[in-house]
């Protein structure tokens, strides 16, 4: 059977999709090729006409999913400020805390991108320092811009980990706060 053109790019977005919720709910270690190919219907055999390699696939994913944070979370002008701050309020939030897989991959996937090859490590170097330089022109500071990507990032591995919600809540309410703070030391207050 011939397909279009189009089937093998499309099949391939499909993979890269799915994949990538697979990875940040459950680790991209934990699901082989066959359960990787079974998500979207297909043979495990069938992956190599897309990826030479499970690695190559995990840095297609780290590229794909924090391309799409530089998006979501990137710009350069006081506008973007405002969208940074709502950025921020959001991405602190039980409802990221409860669902990773639709949230950054950086808290759900960073163990598992440190462990990882060369590779995969330079495809998320890459992506961070776009995303921190955009910051860093929001915001007026390289320093900054790396502090409250860090603090955000590991207020949600550390509220991830805990078992009581308000717990949780008051992680990431506390790392809220103290952006908050570092922030309105660099211009005006900006969350009430």
């Amino acid at each position: 059977m011939r397909y279009s053109s189009n089937h093998k790019l499309e099949t391939k977005e499909k993979l890269l999709d799915s994949s990538g919720l697979l990875a940040k709910k459950s680790g991209f270690s934990t699901v082989g090729v066959d359960g990787l190919m079974k998500a979207i219907g297909l043979s495990g055999g069938a992956f190599y006409s897309h990826f030479s390699s499970k690695d190559e696939l995990f840095a297609a994913i780290v590229e794909r999913e924090l391309c799409q944070s530089l998006a979501r979370l990137g710009g350069h002008d006081e506008q973007n400020r405002f969208r940074l701050e709502r950025c921020l309020k959001h991405y602190l939030s039980m409802a990221h805390v409860e669902h990773p897989e639709s949230g950054c991959a950086l808290p759900a996937l960073g163990a598992e991108i440190a462990r990882s090859d060369v590779l995969v490590r330079q495809q998320a170097e890459l992506w961070i320092c776009k995303l921190q330089e955009s910051w860093a022109q929001i915001l007026g500071s390289d320093s900054l811009a790396w502090a409250i990507l860090s603090q955000c990032v590991g207020a949600l591995v550390v509220a991830r980990m805990l078992a009581t919600p308000e717990i949780q809540r008051t992680v990431l309410q506390s790392s809220h706060d103290e952006i908050g703070r570092l922030m309105a030391g660099q211009h005006a207050p900006i969350y009430k």
